[in-house]
């Protein structure tokens, strides 16, 4: 199982929102790049980065951000947040994202990322799938949708997406455990998904659920920030 550390960034800041919540938003660090290189030196491979204001305003804002982590560590980087346009995942992959995250645009306007899955391949998208009550939510989180989150999986699956970040809104940023259910739901009607589980870590034991029930990876934001799990127990499940 792969595990990658998220960064979630507002004004250049390395922050941790709960549930989503603009206004319930903790800063933990002011350099990123700092973070990141923490997470290179433990044997990490991967980091999700997600520009929240980028988020917020529809286009990306925090350019600095993924260029410094890209291009001073060897991280490969998934990056979301903003990106709503040609302009906006040509920009993300020039500053050195490996991949792209897509989860309000999927919804909004399904034929350009379906274009994108077709230029650039299903190994640079990953489809953001965020769950809230089972229905898919978007812009943040704010806008909740009627298309059920298996569905909604399902469709880009055969369009050609490969990789899934699934994120039950109710477990992210309250360390009370992932949706196990909803991912082992996920992975027994979906063949041949890369599932990667974000939201609710809270500690090394949900680490070893998820591995047990098969996901591809693991998001793990706040339980590192807040202390809850150390980068030598990450470092552990790259070995």
């Amino acid at each position: 199982m792969e595990i990658i550390p998220a960064i979630d960034i507002i004004g250049g800041k390395c922050v941790r929102l709960t549930q989503g919540d603009y206004s319930q938003k903790k800063e933990y660090a002011s350099d990123p790049v700092e973070v990141a290189r923490e997470f290179e030196d433990a044997g990490i491979k991967r980091l999700h980065l997600v520009d929240l204001d980028g988020a917020r305003e529809k286009r990306i804002i925090n350019k600095a951000v993924l260029a410094n982590i890209c291009q001073q560590t060897s991280l490969q980087v998934d990056f979301g947040g903003g990106v709503q346009s040609d302009e906006d995942i040509a920009l993300a992959f020039s500053l050195g994202a490996h991949q792209v995250t897509g989860g309000s645009i999927a919804v909004k306007n399904p034929e350009l990322f379906t274009y994108w899955l077709e230029k650039f391949g299903g190994d640079k998208l990953i489809l953001g799938a965020d769950a809230k009550d089972r229905k898919i939510a978007i812009s943040g989180w704010q806008e909740t949708t009627s298309a059920d989150v298996l569905d909604f999986i399902k469709d880009y699956v055969q369009r050609g997406i490969r990789y899934v970040i699934c994120t039950d809104v109710a477990k992210d940023g309250l360390l009370q455990g992932p949706s196990l259910d909803l991912y082992k739901e996920i992975l027994s009607e979906i063949e041949g998904v890369k599932l990667i589980a974000s939201g609710g870590v809270s500690d090394v034991q949900d680490l070893e659920s998820l591995r047990e029930i098969g996901v591809y990876g693991a998001i793990v934001g706040k339980a590192f920030y807040e202390g809850r799990i150390s980068l030598d127990q990450l470092a552990e499940f790259t070995q």
